[in-house]
C-alpha cells in the first residue's frame, strides 16, 4: 500500500473567543464592513470570556500602542489584523493585557490578550472582535443561522490574493 503525504490544511482560521459569529458586512463599523480594511469576520465575544486567542498560526508583527490590536503574519504571507472592539483606541489601552509579544510565534491555542469586558460596556464601546486580511480573500464556513461558536470552532480560511 502507498502511503501518500496530506498536506494539512493552510489558514484555517479558528474563532479567537467564544460567541456569535458575524459576516464582516454585519459589523456596525463602515470601515471594517465596507472591507476598507480587508476581508474577514467579526465573533461578538461571550462577555465572560476574558481571553482571546490567535485564530491561526503565525508570528506576532507588531502591537498597537493602544493594545486595542495585533497584527500576526502567516507563512505564506497572509497578514491577519485582530482588533479587540470598536473605537476602543479610545481607551489608551486600559482594558487589555497583552500575553504575546512582537515576533513571538504563536498558534490558535496562544492566549494573546486578557480583556476586561466591562470597561469597553462602561465606555459604552462595542465588544466585536474583528478578525480581516487586507491582502487576502476570506472564505467562511459558517452558516448565519447556526452563528454560535466556541474557541474551536473553524470559521474558515484566508487565501492570499496573487
Amino acid at each position: 500500500m502507498f502511503k501518500f503525504p496530506f498536506k494539512k490544511a493552510n489558514n484555517q482560521i479558528t474563532a479567537p473567543v467564544s460567541g456569535i459569529y458575524l459576516p464582516i458586512e454585519k459589523v456596525s463599523d463602515q470601515v471594517f464592513a465596507s472591507k476598507a480594511v480587508g476581508d474577514g469576520f467579526a465573533i461578538s465575544p461571550n462577555l465572560n470570556e476574558e481571553v482571546i486567542y490567535y485564530p491561526v498560526t503565525g508570528k506576532v508583527t507588531s502591537i498597537f500602542p493602544t493594545k486595542h490590536a495585533i497584527t500576526l503574519k502567516i507563512n505564506d504571507g497572509t497578514e491577519v489584523l485582530l482588533h479587540f472592539g470598536i473605537d476602543t483606541v479610545d481607551l489608551n489601552g486600559a482594558p487589555f493585557e497583552m500575553l504575546v509579544s512582537a515576533n513571538q510565534k504563536v498558534n490558535n491555542s496562544t492566549p494573546l490578550v486578557k480583556v476586561d469586558w466591562q470597561q469597553l460596556v462602561n465606555a459604552q464601546k462595542e465588544t466585536s472582535v474583528i478578525v480581516v486580511s487586507a491582502n487576502s480573500t476570506f472564505s467562511s464556513n459558517m452558516d448565519e443561522k447556526n452563528n454560535k461558536v466556541s474557541k474551536e470552532t473553524v470559521i474558515g480560511k484566508f487565501t492570499l490574493a496573487k
